[in-house]
């Protein structure tokens, strides 16, 4: 049976995080199952919050990658040429100045997600980013597009870690994994969607007196501003908001993730204290760097793809169509890698084995300049090797973070700080390098390594802690309020490996 108790010394705290929920029997399908209402099952319930939560997430954030990432698209269609910023490195600047809002409002935006609700939030950010979009396309000046790129970062700070704290909220440790991948795989999907859809809007160039690229910005732009006026009202919520399930099917999910992470706190607001507690933590901040290490190849991928295969010899409309297939490949093994994940609900073997196929894929770059096919194939390894670690990395990271304000600051640190590897990756692929980019891959295979390290490290840490926690004793005076401030730090918590 799952039991919350209430010691007296702390009784008028815990009042401040509402009643217990109610307590439901376990029966034999799981270690960690709690009895159903009657009217559902468990498993249509888990199906039900996928059709509510996942598609949505995924639709937005591919849209805001999208955004983010078609410069790279339009700078094929002649951006660069048109706004003379074809000396020096100024095309590179506008990509890195995006990242200075991005990385630095990640967590006040993840505390405002909490306070004004996640629907609310982010539908508002969706639409701010999607109408800047449209204002990227109609910039005359390399300063205008320097002040639309920064506004776009800002509109987008909260998307990523917004979306991966929402996640994580409503689906068990064993549970999360696809639902992650499949949400992160929305960066693969929005890479090969937008190489198509440039190689069609790019036929568009002159229309109307417009350059093919300006036409990218406007119609993608206004895609997303149109498609958040709906997700206003179908975005989620957290679960204990949500007003499609019944009161019923509320507790329910609110005491299955609660047997599985413990209490949330979901009622109490995210103090100072708070985030600065969140820091004492070691692994905390190894599990910046272990997403630091995959930004850097991530960016440079998304950024620069277009022209490393332009570089093969392709035109311009062939370019966009050859991007697209390593994008493809990218989400299958994704997926395959997310389900194997969850179905031995083990995480560190399965960020090791992809991050191996993004350093090979590196290695034959950085070492094979003269054969067009097998550079193509070994963007694929690139693309599937480093797309798929991530979300894996994360997904392991954010589940491991017990309780709202733990999992609400972590989240966003760890995308914050990781995202300092887009500065990074933005000065790597520079014109002067081209074809070859020894330098560029040189620097991705050894933050990937940087990452591969960061894991090993995140995986001692962890089973180290479990370890001692199972041999000391198990009631140490604790109330269950005291074990819900402790979040993950609480001594009947157990890390995922």
């Amino acid at each position: 049976m799952v039991i919350f108790q209430k010691s007296e010394k702390s009784a008028n705290a815990e009042d401040a995080l509402g009643p217990a929920p109610p307590q439901y029997e376990h029966n034999n399908d799981d270690d960690l199952h709690v009895q159903c209402p009657p009217h559902t099952t468990d498993r249509r319930l888990v199906h039900r919050i996928d059709m509510h939560v996942v598609p949505f997430l995924c639709i937005m954030y591919l849209l805001a990658f999208l955004d983010r990432v078609n410069i790279s698209n339009a700078n094929i269609f002649g951006l660069s040429e048109e706004l003379h910023i074809t000396t020096g490195n100024k095309y590179n600047t506008a990509l890195v100045i995006f990242f200075v809002p991005y990385i630095l409002f990640e967590i006040p935006s993840n505390i405002l997600l909490k306070k004004l609700k996640p629907r609310i939030w982010l539908s508002l950010c969706m639409f701010a980013f999607g109408f800047i979009t449209i204002c990227q396309g109609l910039v005359s000046s390399y300063s205008g597009l320097l002040t639309t790129r920064f506004f776009l970062g800002l509109a987008e700070t909260g998307m990523f870690p917004g979306a991966f704290y929402l996640i994580g909220m409503w689906y068990r440790r064993h549970e999360a994994q696809r639902r992650y991948s499949f949400f992160f795989s929305s960066t693969t999907l929005a890479g090969a969607f937008g190489g198509l859809l440039a190689s069609a809007i790019g036929k568009m160039d002159h229309m109307h007196g417009y350059r093919g690229w300006r036409w990218i910005f406007i119609l993608e732009g206004t895609l997303t501003c149109v498609i958040s006026l709906f997700f206003f009202f179908l975005l989620p919520n957290f679960p204990e908001e949500a007003k499609w399930l019944s009161e019923d099917e509320r507790a329910y999910v609110k005491a299955r993730l609660q047997a599985d992470q413990g209490r949330s706190a979901a009622e109490r607001k995210i103090t100072g204290k708070d985030v600065g507690r969140v820091f004492k933590d070691m692994k905390v901040i190894v599990g910046g760097f272990m997403y630091l290490g995959l930004i850097v190849p991530a960016y440079s991928y998304a950024y620069f793809s277009p022209g490393i295969i332009q570089g093969y010899g392709y035109s311009a409309i062939q370019t966009q169509l050859h991007s697209v297939p390593p994008w493809a490949c990218a989400f299958g093994f994704a997926m395959l890698i997310a389900y194997l994940s969850d179905k031995f609900r083990h995480r560190f073997i399965f960020t090791i084995i992809p991050i191996c196929v993004s350093m090979a894929g590196f290695a034959i770059l950085i070492s094979v300049h003269n054969h067009r096919s097998v550079q193509y194939a070994a963007l694929f390894l690139v693309t599937m090797g480093t797309y798929t670690a991530m979300p894996i990395i994360v997904c392991w990271f954010n589940m491991n973070l017990g309780g709202h304000h733990r999992r609400a600051v972590g989240s966003a640190w760890q995308v914050a700080f990781g995202n300092i590897g887009g500065i990074i990756a933005v000065y790597l692929f520079l014109a002067k390098d081209k074809p070859k980019y020894i330098s560029g891959y040189s620097v991705c295979i050894a933050f990937v390594a940087l990452s591969a390290l960061s894991c090993v490290l995140y995986f001692f840490m962890c089973l180290f802690q479990n370890r001692r926690r199972e041999k000391q004793a198990t009631d140490l005076g604790l109330s269950e309020y005291e074990k819900t401030e402790l979040g993950d730090m609480s001594p009947d918590y157990r890390y995922q490996l």
